[in-house]
């Protein structure tokens, strides 16, 4: 297993990020900041997709009243995403959000920064710096030329030091990019340059399949190298699709172990049964179980019970009928329309 790297550890609300911390999975609400019914509704069902951390949009005084109506409503963090306006910043923390999303740099002057900071400092509020290739400062841009992962660090820690000029650390990073290779490096720099908590992203990643496959190749890469302390899959898409992917991620680098873990070979000549079908059907059966098992649907029986000797539980797909298997040893055959439900039988067992 990898090393993860040594970040200050920050309470967001009622978890905790950083130090030794397990790694958190967050998401955007994308309903219009002032539907409160249905920022609610959908705050609601991201919870119970495994949402750690939820952020809204605050455009203005009017959002704010969501603010108060998702804390009564809500049991993980809410995060305020602010831009320019630190009367906003004010104000949400007044309604109990949990974290702040703002760049220092960007609401005017000391004072009005002193204002925020003094604020969060009262109640404990932490606040993300999020800088992203289209908001770099005209001079650190005019140096690059361009948002080069150098850059983007430049950036955060311009903003870093704006906060703990008025002694306030309760501070988490991000640098996204929607460049893969940019976002990786400037998270890799950033880590070396400061022990501050990283939030992970690759921004305008696009629709849900090429944004899960550019999200997984930048996220994954990092946390398998240590570095990132929450993260977000940004996605075109319904956000309970970005809790998702941003679980599977975790799983597929050994950073969840409270869930399923699912394999599934890819088919061959050899497949007699409706293997995509039933692999399908298997991840959704499986979407709300917490159980930290490996769950393996197989295409055959000549191999599959060998190939997942690892699996916990797993099926092998045959000629209308399949197998359930358990570490390997073969416990029973059953008809293909079965195999589903008594897959799920053998799992409510363990």
């Amino acid at each position: 297993m990898f090393e993860r790297r040594k970040s200050k550890e920050i309470r967001i609300g009622n978890i905790a990020i950083g130090g030794n911390n397990p790694v958190a999975v967050q998401s955007m609400l994308n309903v219009e900041s002032h539907d409160i019914q249905g920022n609610i509704a959908q705050a609601l069902r991201l919870q119970q997709a495994g949402c750690q951390i939820v952020r809204l949009a605050v455009p203005d005084m009017d959002a704010v009243k969501t603010v108060y109506e998702l804390k009564k409503h809500i049991d993980i963090p809410l995060v305020a995403d602010i831009h320019f306006d630190y009367k906003l910043a004010l104000e949400s923390a007044e309604a109990g959000v949990d974290k702040i999303r703002i760049n220092p740099g960007n609401i005017g002057s000391d004072e009005r920064v002193k204002a925020v900071v003094d604020k969060c400092n009262s109640k404990n509020i932490p606040i993300r710096i999020g800088v992203n290739s289209g908001s770099l400062e005209k001079e650190i841009y005019a140096k690059y030329g361009a948002p080069v992962p150098a850059a983007l660090a430049e950036s955060a820690m311009y903003h870093v030091r704006l906060l703990e000029k008025f002694d306030f650390d309760n501070i988490v990073i991000s640098l996204k990019s929607s460049n893969v290779n940019y976002m990786v490096e400037a998270y890799e720099t950033i880590a070396e340059m400061c022990d501050y908590p990283l939030h992970l992203g690759v921004t305008e990643t696009g629709t849900q399949r090429m944004g899960i496959i550019k999200s997984s190749a930048g996220i994954g890469s990092l946390l398998i190298h240590g570095i990132g302390d929450t993260i977000r899959v940004s996605l075109t898409a319904d956000p309970v699709e970005e809790i998702y992917a941003g679980n599977d991620i975790l799983k597929s680098v050994g950073l969840k172990n409270d869930s399923p873990y699912l394999i599934s070979c890819p088919t061959c000549g050899r497949t007699k049964i409706d293997l995509i079908s039933l692999a399908n059907e298997v991840e959704d059966r499986l979407r709300d179980c917490k159980k930290p098992i490996k769950v393996a649907v197989m295409g055959c029986i000549v191999n599959g019970p060998g190939e997942a000797r690892e699996a916990d539980i797993g099926i092998a797909g045959g000629d209308g009928c399949g197998l359930i298997f358990r570490h390997g040893e073969i416990l029973r055959k059953v008809d293909e329309s079965q195999l589903i439900d008594e897959l799920m039988k053998e799992i409510e067992k363990l």
